[in-house]
């Protein structure tokens, strides 16, 4: 267990613009087998962590895999 300065229990990293964005994510590099995603987590501060929610309900850490966020409505 450990502790990080930016996590308390009033407290939270400060958090990205991705934060319910869609993302592509695949593992070990093989881009022939991706599953879809929602990032849930995008820590701008200690500890940096980056968190996805699979579809089928399974989180994975984003140093656990490969992702690539999909373009929002407003970027086509």
């Amino acid at each position: 267990m450990g502790c990080v300065s930016t996590i308390t229990h009033d407290n939270w990293p400060k958090q990205g613009s991705w934060i319910g964005r869609r993302t592509e994510v695949c593992f070990h590099y093989n881009t022939e087998h991706t599953v879809m995603g929602t990032i849930v987590r995008d820590d701008h501060e200690d500890p940096f962590l980056t968190v996805i929610q699979l579809d089928d309900d399974r989180y994975v850490l984003g140093s656990e895999c490969q992702h690539s966020p999909t373009p929002q409505a407003d970027e086509k």
